[in-house]
């Protein structure tokens, strides 16, 4: 028997498309330029998060390590802070949960670095607590959530925010994000090492 689903998956799809339309342009084309300014600076990004954020984050950094990387004159640097399991359970067990993004960053961080947080809901302790570093240390922040924004979107210096009350919806649409400048800047990068640039 073939099951209906019509109604549900086109409430789904009407969510996703009024999501989509309500993200602030702005916000994208800041992150667009942040992006930019660590890759012409040199500066490490990090990205960081939990659950279906935290393969965003990881999902993040191949597209720009390797995808927007490869053959180019200068080639971003993605640390997801969220691939290193053994360390991050290692710091979850022995310390706490709390501090399983922002001690890596004790490491690696200088000032000037990125800072990419992404929180469906702003307010895992985590990952603000990292971006409250991160501030200290003179990086640059970026909130990427949803809902409300929670704590992240007060605490991070720059975001783009999804408002919308829907997990689902606000992770797809941080994920789009990814594409979406993965896509932008593939066009405005130079294509091979020459060290040509446009505009």
């Amino acid at each position: 028997m073939k099951r209906d689903f019509y109604a549900t998956l086109e409430a789904y799809l009407d969510r996703l498309k009024a999501a989509m339309d309500k993200i602030s342009r702005e916000e994208i084309n800041e992150f667009l330029n942040l992006l930019v300014d660590a890759l012409e600076a040199g500066r490490t990004v990090f990205t960081l998060g939990n659950g279906g954020s935290a393969a965003t984050a990881s999902h993040m950094a191949v597209d720009f390590n390797k995808g927007l990387s490869y053959g180019k004159a200068r080639r971003f640097r993605f640390i997801c802070l969220a691939d290193n399991l053994p360390t991050l359970t290692a710091y979850a067990n022995d310390v706490s949960y709390e501090d399983v993004f922002v001690e890596p960053l004790r490491n690696f961080l200088q000032p000037g670095d990125l800072v990419i947080a992404i929180s469906g809901s702003g307010n895992s302790r985590n990952v603000v607590k990292a971006v409250e570093f991160a501030n200290a240390q003179g990086a640059v922040t970026v909130g990427l959530t949803g809902y409300d924004g929670g704590l992240l979107r007060r605490t991070a210096r720059h975001g783009v925010h999804v408002p919308v009350r829907d997990m689902q919806v606000t992770e797809d649409l941080h994920m789009v994000l990814d594409h979406l400048a993965y896509s932008v800047l593939g066009a405005y990068l130079p294509d091979d090492a020459s060290g040509a640039s446009h505009g």
